[in-house]
């Protein structure tokens, strides 16, 4: 046990060298290969120094890009998170479930059990599958008692080892989930969660700021722990809530244990950080290390993590036989809820890297994400522009292990993620709290809608909504300054039709 304990103190604090000296003898694997997503949160393609559009740089990050593709047209499916989430496990447009939305911390899971998932495609060809850090999409049923088993959740989906947030970081309750049980929760501790109502007895940032650390910008006035004030109601459970300050540390050992533990099998993992993620709450250690606040702090915090997946991988002999997906959920956001000083110590950083818009918004930048995918000895390094989705990844990978999956809005696209194709998607529809537009080529068209043109005063982020049809070229307007629907008729009635006939 000593050995194990002291295993990970040299893996998180970064002695190298006493963990490769600890590692097993060489060995030749057969097989396909193990799969890792690193998912970040909230983080935009100007906060990866290898795409050159900010100022903030991310060694670790970068090493991916070094070793394999850096995507310049890589996507999520949404603006927002949680439907993100759901494309990437499912293979399907997250517009296609009306409850794929900003979830609440105690809704049920959204993800019907009978579907197709990536975890159970992998599992069925021979992979153990683990997800270890943030989850957003849902769990139990309605009502669902924390105290005791809490299903379905990630391991009715097809992930064999789960260990979770059971929602954001900003979200009661702040307790981690593991296999379907709160993590540490003792019997005399019971934990009750409320969206509707607070409990008689317990503080609320609204009324007590004077118990805050960090203080709410807008919302995020409820509940308090660690002297910060949440989303939502909750009462007891405090021998399992977290530490904000530590859940990357914790979440850190549970994956590079599952990654000791099956070195010798194919094994899937979906690590999903909660960096930049509202509240910004980095472990001491990186604390004033960006010089741009709390975010930047925060961003250097996931790119160390990234580090250590990577260092783990070749310590334990594995880089030739892992593909590396990293990626973010939607696009960037400053004040998101908490005074952080996220705005006023950007300085010359641009987390937006040019585009517009940002999280929320059906413009670029809410959707247009960082892309990277690695595989030495398979991958040969370079960059593409192929136009690729999150949406995609179900497909790819079944093409990539030899399975069939049911049609889904997934494309197999295997090709052009291993670097063998130029060739990606040909359109995608992307979405913003349930409103959707296209991009097709070059070519992006957002429909009309009603609603406001920016969001509120804290966020100030374009949401990309007109009352008039709108048509950009990416190619010639990259930030999408040029209204051309007016200009090219004929282009913006062949974008509505391909739309309508899609998201028929």
């Amino acid at each position: 046990m000593y050995r194990i304990c002291f295993f990970f103190f040299l893996l998180i604090y970064g002695f190298a060298a006493p963990v490769s000296a600890q590692m097993p003898e060489a060995f030749n694997r057969e097989g396909p290969p193990n799969i890792i997503i690193i998912y970040a949160d909230d983080l935009g393609i100007g906060d990866v120094s290898c795409y050159g559009r900010g100022a903030l740089r991310t060694p670790n990050i970068d090493q991916i890009a070094k070793k394999g593709i850096l995507f310049t047209n890589g996507y999520a499916t949404s603006a927002t998170c949680t439907p993100s989430r759901f494309a990437l496990l499912t293979g399907t447009y997250p517009w296609r479930n009306r409850d794929a939305r900003i979830l609440a911390g105690n809704a049920p899971l959204i993800i019907d059990t009978s579907m197709q998932t990536l975890p159970k495609m992998l599992r069925k060809a021979g992979y153990h599958t683990g997800i270890f850090g943030k989850w957003h999409l849902g769990l139990g049923e309605e009502g669902m008692d924390w105290n005791s088993d809490i299903r379905p959740g990630p391991n009715e989906v097809g992930f064999d080892e789960s260990f979770i947030l059971a929602s954001t970081n900003d979200r009661v309750p702040t307790v981690f989930v593991e296999n379907g049980k709160v993590a540490g929760l003792t019997a005399d501790d019971s934990l009750f969660v409320s969206y509707q109502a607070n409990f008689p007895g317990e503080p609320t940032g609204r009324d007590h700021p004077e118990l805050l650390k960090l203080h709410p910008s807008h919302g995020h006035d409820m509940s308090i722990h660690n002297g910060i004030s949440r989303i939502g109601y909750m009462k007891g459970g405090v021998s399992a809530r977290w530490v904000d300050e530590e859940i990357a540390d914790t979440v850190m050992v549970r994956a590079s244990e599952f990654m000791i533990r099956n070195r010798e099998k194919p094994f899937f993992m979906y690590l999903a950080l909660h960096q930049p993620h509202v509240p910004r709450t980095p472990h001491p250690r990186f604390v004033g290390r960006s010089g741009q606040g709390a975010r930047g702090d925060a961003i250097l915090e996931a790119d160390w993590m990234v580090g250590k997946i990577l260092g783990l991988i070749t310590a334990l002999q594995l880089e030739e036989y892992t593909l590396v997906i990293f990626s973010s959920d939607n696009g960037p956001v400053l004040d998101d809820g908490y005074i952080d000083r996220a705005v006023v110590q950007l300085g010359g950083h641009d987390p937006f890297g040019g585009f517009r818009g940002g999280k929320y918004s059906l413009y670029d930048g809410g959707t247009h994400v960082p892309f990277l995918v690695s595989w030495p000895g398979t991958i040969e390094p370079g960059i593409s522009s192929a136009l690729v989705s999150q949406v995609d990844l179900l497909a790819s990978l079944a093409g990539l292990t030899g399975q069939k999956v049911p049609q889904t809005d997934s494309q197999n696209l295997i090709d052009a993620f291993t670097g063998k194709s130029d060739t990606g998607r040909e359109a995608l529809i992307l979405e913003a709290s349930g409103r959707t537009c296209l991009r097709n080529g070059d070519w992006v068209l957002i429909p009309p809608y009603d609603g406001p043109a920016w969001t509120n005063q804290w966020v100030n982020l374009e949401t990309g909504l007109s009352d008039q049809v709108q048509l950009f070229h990416l190619g010639l307007d990259p930030a999408q300054k040029q209204n051309l629907a007016t200009v090219y008729p004929d282009v913006t009635a062949q974008m509505l039709a391909l739309y309508k006939s899609m998201i028929e």
